[in-house]
């Protein structure tokens, strides 16, 4: 599905007068923008999830066009061909999952030099449940004035899980990618109740299913409601309208949001292939600065402008899903079971709490996850960590940006972080286990999991051997 870009009357007095290098219109300063981009038309692309909203908004409220840039912005069939055509240039950039560029970096799957300097949001992801696995999981789950008391911890799957086992039965659940916040948070979730979510193998076995209780597989986002509902998964890990899908269809509960399982979370971010930023550098950093307005709008004055972006992203060329179903999580509440709908308003988090920041203790985090579950099968250094965040993440390229912002007076320097920044938040509990996480330390974090690979570890001949 494309977004074809809007070539307004600005833009095309814009591109009149670079082209006839006139400077004396009154459009010289943004002509003096677009001269001085290496590229300044761009297609970048999108998977139909409400976490998409910076791109919609950047391109929706000019800022785009403010930076110089005319966009198009095109849906994509799946995770993999977004990635894939980010490589081979099809696409000038594109909304990832945080996984992406760091999976593709150190080869697993597709090897190329993806690099992020914008990440998208915090949380916005949930685990549904089918209504069967629900009402088996109800019985173990603490009740308060009728309703269930949150967060609900995996403990009360597994008895299900292995009422399955006993039965020679699979537990299938769907999440978006090997790589994607969903992937982990899900196998998090899971092993944090003592389910075993599986280990991979690479690259004699990708599958993620070694050893594991609950047999974890790709389904794109829009189709996760269907699938579960034909009876090929009964539960899945995804991003938004597609938890609140379920709910609205009567086909699933969501049990638990990844803001339950981590608080504040990272979830995507804008990739470009490494090459892409060397040849546009001043193309990379408009683009940026364009989704750092983006998210600002989003997260105004106590979210005020979300009502508006419900109706930008409700349009069949963004995500197309109904406003009620997206309006459920990106207004400020999240619809567990039917009717119990509950104040969530940090459940899409855009600007606030530096969500913008590519930290290198999120890319950390992801590569824990990786070589947690075997998609790093080898023991690596906490030095090998932070060398990989550096190559992934650039908070230069996001601080140039939100300096230039200041400077253009579009913003405050009390929105981003300080110059003396690190890289590194603060290590936190605020995990669904209450194991604490530091980014500096990442072999002492993986040590501290009873399931899943740590020190000297590999998985081998389907097994996890010393």
């Amino acid at each position: 599905m494309k977004q074809t870009g809007r070539f307004t009357i600005k833009k095309l007095v814009t591109a009149v007068a670079a082209a006839a290098a006139i400077s004396t219109l009154s459009f010289a300063s943004n002509v003096y923008a677009v001269e001085k981009l290496e590229k300044d038309t761009l297609k970048l692309g999108f998977i139909k999830l409400t976490d998409m909203a910076p791109l919609a908004v950047a391109y929706e409220k000019g800022y785009f066009e403010d930076e110089g840039l005319y966009v198009q912005l095109e849906a994509q069939a799946n995770w993999k061909v977004l990635l894939d055509r980010v490589i081979g240039g099809e696409l000038d950039g594109a909304h990832m999952l945080a996984g992406q560029p760091i999976g593709a970096t150190i080869g697993f799957g597709t090897k190329a030099d993806i690099i992020t300097a914008f990440s998208m949001d915090l949380n916005g992801n949930a685990i549904t449940v089918s209504n069967d696995v629900w009402e088996q999981m109800k019985s173990h789950i603490p009740m308060q004035d009728g309703k269930p008391v949150h967060p609900i911890k995996a403990d009360a799957l597994k008895p299900v899980v292995e009422k399955y086992k006993a039965a020679g039965k699979p537990f299938n659940m769907g999440m978006v990618f090997p790589v994607s916040t969903h992937n982990y948070e899900l196998r998090y979730w899971l092993a944090a109740g003592g389910i075993k979510p599986g280990f991979y193998a690479p690259p004699q076995d990708t599958s993620g299913q070694l050893d594991a209780d609950a047999l974890l597989s790709v389904t794109p986002p829009p189709q996760m409601p269907s699938t579960m509902d034909s009876g090929t998964i009964v539960g899945y890990c995804v991003g938004e309208p597609w938890n609140q899908q379920a709910v609205f269809k009567g086909i699933g509960v969501p049990v638990v949001s990844d803001y339950e399982i981590w608080k504040n979370n990272p979830e995507k971010v804008f990739g470009v292939s490494k090459e892409w930023a060397e040849k546009n550098p001043k193309t990379h950093l408009a683009v940026v600065k364009a989704l750092i307005r983006a998210a600002m709008w989003l997260d105004a004055d106590n979210n005020k402008n979300r009502p508006e972006a419900v109706e930008m992203l409700s349009q069949s060329q963004y995500v197309g899903a109904d406003y009620e179903v997206i309006a459920n999580s990106m207004t400020g509440t999240f619809e567990y079971e039917k009717g119990d709908k509950r104040d969530l308003p940090d459940f899409n988090v855009f600007f606030r709490h530096n969500a913008t920041y590519p930290y290198y203790s999120d890319a950390i985090w992801y590569l824990t996850q990786m070589r947690r579950w075997g998609q790093i099968n080898e023991q690596k250094s906490d030095a090998w960590f932070m060398d990989i965040a550096k190559q992934v993440y650039r908070p230069d390229i996001y601080m140039a940006a939100a300096k230039a912002l200041i400077a253009d007076g579009k913003a405050k320097a009390e929105d981003f972080p300080a110059d003396n920044e690190t890289g590194f938040k603060a290590p936190t509990g605020d995990f669904i286990d209450g194991i604490v996480y530091d980014g500096n330390k990442p072999n002492d974090y993986l040590s501290k999991f009873a399931i899943g690979l740590k020190g000297k570890q590999t998985v081998a001949d389907g097994k996890v051997v010393e």
